[in-house]
C-alpha cells in the first residue's frame, strides 16, 4: 500500500502529522496585501501550506460567460470580476518571496494547462486539481507530466469518475481529498465516512477538504482516516466574495489546527491502563479492593 507522499520536507500519509492546507483561493479579492494577511494567519496558526487558485480567464470561461452582467468593484461584467481576481506574474513573485520569508509552502489549483505552466515558474512543491477539473483528462495528464505530487479533490464526482481520474493520474505521489462541492456544505452532506470509502478503494493517502461553516468536521476528520485537511480561510467572513461564507477567520483556523494537532493524543493507543495521575485518586476515593477470584 502506497500510503505516503512526500511534499518537500513533509510526509503526507498514515502515521504522520496531518498536513494542513490553508486555502486562500480567491478570498484575497485581488489584493496582495490581503493575501499576505492570510499567509500570516496560516503561519501563526501552524498550517503546513497555503493554496491559491489560478485560471487563464479566456480559456476557462466562454465569451458568453464573461459577458454576463455581474456588478463588482472591478466592473459590471462577469469577465471584469474574473480578471480582477487573477494575480499576475509580479503579484505571484511577491507572494512567492513572502512565503519563503515566512517559511511556509505555497501552491495552487490550476484550472487549465496554461496556468500549470505559469505556476511551474515558481517551482511549486505539488499541484492541486480541483473537483471541478476532475473529469478533464487533458489537464490531469498535463499536471502529471510535471513530475510533482498531485492533490486531487473528489467533490461532485461519481465513483466511476473518481476511478477514471485515478487511473489517468496513477496512484503514485497522489493524495485524494474527500469533499462536497457546496459552499457552505450542510452537515448532512459532509459524510466523513467517505474518507474510509476512498481509502478502501485506493492505496494512496486520503485527506479531507472542508467547505462547511464550522471547525468540527475538519477537526475530527483525521479520526476518520484523513492524513491531510484543507480549509478555506479569510480575514473576515463578511467580505464580498463567493467563498467567504465557507471560510474560517483566523481564530477559527487557530482552534481547528490546535484540535487537529491534539487529536492523536486524544485518540490514544487503545490500551486500558491505570494512569499515574489516577493513583492518588485511587488512594483517596476507592475504599473496596477487588476481591481475589
Amino acid at each position: 500500500m502506497n500510503r505516503e507522499v512526500q511534499i518537500r520536507d513533509k510526509i503526507v500519509g498514515d502515521g504522520h502529522p496531518c498536513f494542513i492546507i490553508a486555502e486562500i483561493g480567491i478570498n484575497h479579492n485581488g489584493s496582495v496585501e490581503l493575501a499576505k494577511k492570510m499567509i500570516d494567519a496560516a503561519v501563526y496558526c501552524g498550517c503546513d501550506a497555503v493554496k491559491f487558485q489560478k485560471r487563464t480567464v479566456d480559456v476557462v470561461y466562454s465569451k458568453e460567460e464573461l459577458a454576463m452582467p455581474r456588478s463588482s468593484v472591478f466592473g459590471e461584467t462577469n469577465g471584469d470580476l474574473k480578471r480582477g481576481l487573477e494575480f499576475g506574474f509580479d503579484e505571484y513573485c511577491e507572494i512567492d518571496n513572502y512565503c519563503r520569508k515566512k517559511g511556509i509552502m505555497w501552491f495552487a489549483s490550476c484550472w487549465d494547462t496554461g496556468s500549470v505552466d505559469f505556476i511551474e515558474r515558481f517551482d511549486p512543491p505539488c499541484h492541486k486539481i480541483s473537483s471541478a477539473c476532475l473529469t478533464d483528462d487533458v489537464l490531469l495528464r498535463y499536471v502529471r507530466s510535471k513530475g510533482r505530487p498531485v492533490l486531487l479533490s473528489t467533490g461532485m464526482s461519481t465513483v466511476e469518475e473518481i476511478r477514471h481520474a485515478v487511473a489517468v493520474l496513477g496512484e503514485k505521489d497522489l493524495v485524494l481529498y474527500h469533499c462536497t462541492s457546496t459552499y457552505p456544505t450542510e452537515i448532512d452532506e459532509i459524510n466523513l465516512l467517505g474518507i474510509q470509502t476512498l481509502k478502501n478503494m485506493f492505496s494512496c493517502p486520503v485527506g479531507f477538504s472542508a467547505h462547511d461553516r464550522g471547525i468540527f468536521a475538519a477537526s475530527v476528520a483525521p479520526a476518520f482516516g484523513a492524513c491531510s485537511v484543507e480549509r478555506h480561510i479569510t480575514t473576515d467572513r463578511t467580505l464580498w466574495g463567493s467563498d467567504q461564507a465557507a471560510s474560517l477567520e483566523p481564530d477559527g483556523l487557530r482552534r481547528m489546527v490546535r484540535d487537529i494537532r491534539h487529536l492523536p493524543r486524544i485518540i490514544g493507543d487503545g490500551r486500558i491502563v491505570v494512569y499515574e495521575s489516577e493513583k492518588p485518586i485511587i488512594k483517596k476515593l476507592r475504599k473496596v479492593k477487588t476481591a481475589n477470584v
